[in-house]
């Protein structure tokens, strides 16, 4: 009965370890280098030192950010800066990098992994490549799928793959990498309140000068300067022209000799602290985009950062920026539904 037993069992492991093998890619047993917890790029903060060109490629879309001097930039949005504490925190995440699980080195199974090739159509890898000077690799690394875990304090773990090895990896660490442009970014163009901008001076090709002011009073609001009219406007487009920088963001962004459409004018802005920001925007089929310049006390520091782009804005922004007289007056009710 005992040996009988033994047999069984015996067979069972036998058994139980054929199904392993079968279940474990063939290649896995082949290619398996760094030991776990190994750093991906050992030194490489050293060698970051040299870097000069970033490259995210996913399938045709290749994303570059280009070192100049301290800042990096993307020369596909004509040289704007980039956030610089997402590069940084791009760059540590690779030098923090670890391996620590050894997976599938069948390139037939990277697919479901994410790390098969990103130039393959229906890939959803990313190719990341730190470059040196004349464009020497100084990291290359395909990313993958993420791995979700809900438990709290466990650190992010992505599957990864070097391009020129088959062998893929879990690997533990954040790699905010990403081939979209808008999210390297700052998007943020100035935010000064409604009651610092104290006087709005409109000049609008083929219109007549508008002029709005905000009285001493407290909390006062911008009213009608001139033209002198008898009608009441419209509360809410006063409001808006007053809050024109406030959170003020852009869509896209342009070098300013680029600057597309036709120019509509422009309006002075002027502030309490002494300081005027003008706006020159112009139209372009379903886009308005605006150019920005500041004069008297702080405006060294904008001028720097604005006067070498145009930005485009959301089009509500044309009647905040350069309204018409007409823009100023009530809107007009909706006519009544018929009843049935």
């Amino acid at each position: 009965m005992q040996r009988r037993t033994l047999l069984l069992l015996g067979g069972g492991a036998i058994v139980t370890v054929g199904a392993v093998l079968l279940l474990t890619p063939q290649a896995l047993q082949h290619e398996v280098a760094p030991p776990a917890a190994n750093l991906a790029f050992p030194g490489l903060a050293t060698r970051l030192a040299d870097a000069a060109r970033i490259e995210i490629r996913k399938q045709d879309t290749v994303l570059t950010l280009l070192r100049q001097g301290e800042a990096w930039v993307l020369p596909g949005k004509g040289s704007y800066p980039v956030r610089p504490e997402r590069v940084r925190e791009l760059l540590v995440g690779l030098t923090e990098l670890r391996l620590v699980e050894a997976r599938t080195a069948d390139p037939g199974q990277h697919d479901r992994l994410g790390v098969d090739d990103p130039s393959r159509a229906g890939s959803t890898g990313l190719l990341l490549r730190v470059l040196g000077a004349g464009d020497q690799p100084i990291a290359e690394l395909v990313i993958g799928r993420r791995r979700v875990r809900t438990q709290g304090n466990v650190p992010e773990s992505v599957y990864v793959r070097r391009p020129t090895e088959s062998q893929a990896w879990l690997a533990e660490g954040r790699l905010p990498a990403d081939s979209d442009a808008q999210l390297w970014l700052d998007r943020d163009i100035a935010n000064i309140a409604a009651d610092r901008i104290r006087r709005v001076t409109v000049r609008r090709g083929g219109e007549p000068e508008l002029v709005l002011a905000r009285g001493d009073e407290a909390e006062a609001k911008l009213r009608l300067e001139q033209p002198i009219d008898p009608r009441p406007l419209d509360e809410v487009s006063l409001d808006e022209i007053g809050r024109s920088f406030e959170f003020l963001t852009f869509l896209d962004v342009k070098p300013a000799a680029e600057t597309p459409g036709t120019a509509l004018g422009e309006t002075r802005f002027d502030l309490i602290d002494g300081m005027a920001v003008t706006v020159a925007p112009s139209h372009d089929g379903e886009t308005v985009w605006i150019r920005l310049a500041a004069e008297g006390p702080g405006s060294e520091p904008l001028n720097a950062r604005w006067r070498p782009w145009a930005y485009q804005v959301g089009v509500w922004k044309e009647k905040a920026f350069i309204p018409r007289f007409e823009d100023l007056l009530p809107r007009a009710a909706p006519p009544p539904q018929p009843t049935q």
